[in-house]
């Protein structure tokens, strides 16, 4: 029993020193978001302005351009790294992210229709990405499901399937389009930041705040499901119920998180992993995962900003990232499959 819970001990301090350490290095990044751009602003004149203080030049520039951005960054960047940790939880799969299986695609499907065919911005598109987003999901698990029987490898393949479908509508939504339109939604489709204004912030600070709280209420369940689905329902857990609400969550975030800022790649597919290394096991790493999220989006917006000659959207850098870790996957489940 001691060593029992010595381990318990330690698990949970390792989780903590790990939470902190994001969470610290997420505000050094957010100070340099803030701070960084085409002018250089000192941190002292950055906070006078967040106090209310008016100061040309910085007030604009940090009000209207940074703040927005930097908010953006980071509960887009959550959003997408506690959605991603959800779904590769809840289908014991690291390949089962949302922007993998189809789900961020559905949105920007419907953003790009709704922007491009009919002429619609602001809040309006949120709403209906966000729908369509939950119809995508539900149609993926629905096309899963042959003779009453749902597996979560068939989930996969399914959702790589409609992801391709959909952005077969999506660029040819683009060649039909006016040239004036083509450009905005190209570098949102890459996964922009630049398109963030502050009346999008409220709500999506709003959606994840609140979202993260009814996830967080299921972390008992998320340690008990790596465990096994039979495990699960030996302690009396209605996986059922409990899955469908938690993809259902996962699947608002990762929606809302996509029409706002479009689908910035490989956030959600690396956040899981990574922060699961980190936090090690016997704890969810529900929290890990999101701080993970918001440290990449920040990290990589820094660098597509300030490393190269010409400002990319985030996603380039970001997706860069994704790129070899799924070769990884991918080569170390085919040797697996051969063993």
């Amino acid at each position: 029993m001691t060593d029992l819970n010595y381990g318990f001990k330690k698990r949970a301090l390792r989780w903590k020193v790990v939470v902190l350490a994001l969470f610290i290095m997420s505000l050094i990044l957010i100070a340099c978001e803030l701070c960084f751009g085409s002018v250089y602003y000192p941190v002292k004149d950055i906070i006078r302005v967040l106090l209310g203080e008016n100061i040309d030049g910085v007030s604009y520039a940090v009000n209207n351009v940074r703040l927005p951005r930097m908010i953006g960054a980071v509960f887009s960047g959550f959003a997408f790294g506690i959605a991603g940790y959800v779904f590769q939880n809840l289908l014991h799969n690291p390949l089962a992210s949302p922007d993998v299986i189809g789900i961020s695609a559905g949105t920007s499907t419907a953003a790009v229709f709704l922007i491009l065919v009919l002429n619609i911005r602001g809040g309006v598109v949120s709403l209906v990405a966000m729908v369509f987003g939950i119809v995508t999901a539900m149609a993926i698990y629905r096309l899963s499901i042959i003779k009453g029987h749902f597996t979560y490898g068939r989930m996969i393949l399914v959702g790589i399937a409609v992801s391709a479908l959909l952005r077969a509508i999506t660029s040819y939504l683009l060649a039909k389009a006016a040239e004036y339109d083509v450009g905005s939604t190209m570098q949102w489709l890459s996964g922009s930041l630049n398109g963030v204004q502050m009346e999008d912030v409220p709500a999506l600070i709003v959606v994840v705040v609140v979202l993260t709280f009814v996830l967080i209420s299921f972390t008992r369940h998320m340690e008990i499901i790596p465990l096994g689905d039979d495990f699960a329902i030996t302690l009396g857990i209605n996986t059922r119920i409990i899955y469908s609400i938690m993809i259902v969550v996962a699947v608002i975030l990762i929606s809302f998180a996509t029409s706002v800022t479009g689908p910035i790649a490989s956030v959600a597919f690396l956040s899981g992993p990574i922060a699961s290394s980190l936090a090690g096991k016997g704890k969810s790493s529900l929290i890990p995962a999101g701080l993970v999220g918001t440290v990449l989006t920040l990290g990589a917006d820094l660098v597509a900003f300030h490393a190269f000659p010409v400002h990319y959207p985030v996603g380039v850098v970001t997706g860069l990232l994704g790129a070899p870790y799924m070769l990884y996957l991918l080569i170390r489940m085919n040797r697996r499959g051969i063993n």
